[in-house]
């Protein structure tokens, strides 16, 4: 759901921009609570990883294809602020360096693909945690559920933008139409996705899911009739907790996925694409050449490489490891001014 430079006028591109600054200044700040010395380098590989899954195209429908928005995915593994963010540098290396998605609209996929399913995901998430059971298929389930609405509540905002600035006269009840209907189903894909790469931390480690927090409830033993807590298990040393392993299994996992397995991902328009170009949306967009089409890894491949495979597997490959290291560096800058504002407050 990349917008292109063409599809809104320059005013409300201009203030999509500022209030997408705006949604990531006020996550800067929150995600400092959220980020601490295991959330700091955990939150860069998941930008890295949603970078590798978008590049993973799914078919949905006839000639329609949709791949991973990640919002959902973010927000539950890292904290919702942590999550904003996430989406931000994966948007931002992608318009730079790929040529994926308009630098004038920027703004606007930064305030459609990241803070509205972020938002809705987190509150739909938070809402059915507190009716399904406190277990980890209750976290699996509210997951499937909140990625699956975040996608048609992101086309539902992108037709919004696009009734207040499009730059063609298109009836916004066909375009609305047209975008849930596609959306929901790249949803389902999202859904099972979020859920499935939930799930897997899960797994291994609970402690390290934002959304999972206070899953395990303490032990409670009757005594004389009445339930007291148990005694707690020996700390683990804190080597045996370290999130050392899972980092290095999400980075070659995203490698991967990016490296190899993105030349297998459909070929077809992806879902606003498609309805772009059924409806007319697109009819303008002809007319902007992207700033960065000169870049030497545009369009998810690396200039002078012939061969189609080693060429986007090289790009996938570099896309995955700078966005891990700008990711990962944006947040552990974060981490340090967490700690330096809580050393000045004491």
């Amino acid at each position: 759901m990349h917008v292109p430079d063409g599809f809104i006028n320059a005013p409300v591109s201009a203030a999509a921009g500022v209030a997408a600054a705006a949604a990531v200044a006020v996550s800067l700040r929150g995600a400092r609570k959220e980020l601490d010395e295991k959330a700091a380098p955990l939150a860069g590989l998941v930008a890295a990883f949603v970078f590798a899954v978008q590049m993973l195209n799914f078919p949905v429908a006839a000639g329609t294809s949709g791949h991973l928005l990640g919002g959902a995915l973010a927000a539950i593994l890292v904290g919702p602020w942590t999550g904003v963010l996430c989406i931000a540098v994966v948007l931002l290396m992608q318009g730079v360096l790929f040529a994926d998605g308009g630098l004038t609209a920027l703004g606007v996929n930064i305030t459609v693909m990241g803070v509205v399913t972020v938002v809705t995901a987190h509150l739909l998430f938070r809402g059915l945690r507190l009716v399904l059971p406190r277990t980890r298929g209750g976290v699996t389930a509210a997951t499937f559920v909140a990625a699956l609405v975040s996608v048609p509540a992101s086309a539902a905002a992108f037709t919004l933008i696009y009734a207040i600035g499009g730059t063609t006269d298109v009836p916004i009840g066909k375009v609305l139409t047209a975008m849930l209907g596609v959306h929901v189903l790249i949803g389902i894909g999202e859904a099972v996705i979020t859920a499935l790469t939930v799930g897997a931390v899960l797994a291994v480690r609970p402690d390290l899911v934002h959304g999972a927090r206070g899953l395990t409830a303490p032990l409670k033993l009757r005594v004389g009739g009445e339930l007291v807590d148990a005694a707690p298990a020996p700390a683990e040393p804190p080597a045996a907790r370290s999130p050392r392993k899972l980092w290095i299994g999400g980075v070659a996992t995203a490698l991967v996925l990016a490296g190899v397995v993105s030349f297998y991902a459909s070929a077809s328009p992806d879902g606003l694409e498609k309805v772009a170009a059924d409806q007319g949306i697109d009819a303008k967009a002809e007319e902007y050449e992207h700033a960065t089409a000169d870049s030497p890894l545009a369009d998810y491949g690396v200039a002078g490489v012939d061969s189609a495979r080693l060429s986007g597997g090289l790009a996938g490959v570099i896309g995955v490891g700078l966005t891990l290291a700008v990711g990962t560096g944006a947040f552990w800058a974060a981490r340090r001014r967490r700690a330096a504002d809580t050393g000045a407050r004491v």
